[in-house]
């Protein structure tokens, strides 16, 4: 028990992404702003990386099934026209999903994409399960996606851990996978990222 206890406090420290309490949307807000994904299957890896150490610092997932959302475990990303619930953000267009890698990507940290094509069975799965999961402790966000993702067919071999970065390394290795990685030089942290949307 010592070791992944030691994790926890190590994730607590580096990973400023992986530390907010969501919001919990009403139905109604759910209903009215989904997005009706009609194209390829998709799930994507969204791992946040340090520009100065290289570490891992939040991990995040895409499903574009029937419906896009965003598995957002115990993250930062708030903003008053994305209903959440239990860490899962809604009505993910790709206007939200640039919104979302634009307030993450600062100065100090850039977002690392890792997309595979899947199929609509293999979507709807990972839909399920992160829309089951409910909302995720602090500094678990890796923990907790490590975890869905190895309940869908494909990703069984997928090994759980605290380590937004051994995530993404686990997935370089897995064939089909295309990488994309985004910068942005403006300063402070994702809430600052949120509130420059508006403006």
């Amino acid at each position: 028990m010592i070791k992944p206890f030691v994790a926890i406090l190590l994730c607590v420290s580096i990973l400023a992404g992986c530390s907010s309490a969501g919001k919990e949307s009403p139905q109604s807000a759910i209903e009215a702003a989904t997005y009706v994904h009609t194209g390829q299957r998709k799930l994507t890896l969204i791992t946040m990386v340090n520009n100065r150490s290289g570490a891992g610092a939040h991990t995040a997932l895409l499903v574009e099934g029937s419906q896009a959302v965003m598995f957002d475990p115990a993250g930062s990303f708030i903003h008053d026209r994305v209903p959440e619930r239990g860490d899962v953000l809604y009505g993910m267009s790709p206007f939200w999903v640039q919104a979302y890698k634009s307030a993450h990507a600062r100065t100090n940290f850039h977002v690392v994409s890792q997309e595979f094509n899947v199929t609509p069975a293999q979507a709807e799965r990972a839909l399920q399960l992160v829309q089951a999961r409910g909302a995720v402790r602090s500094a678990e966000c890796a923990f907790a996606t490590s975890g869905i993702l190895k309940q869908i067919p494909g990703f069984e071999d997928v090994r759980r851990g605290y380590y937004p970065l051994s995530l993404m390394s686990q997935f370089e290795q897995k064939p089909g996978v295309t990488t994309t990685r985004y910068y942005e030089d403006d300063e402070g942290n994702v809430r600052d990222g949120i509130k420059a949307l508006s403006q």
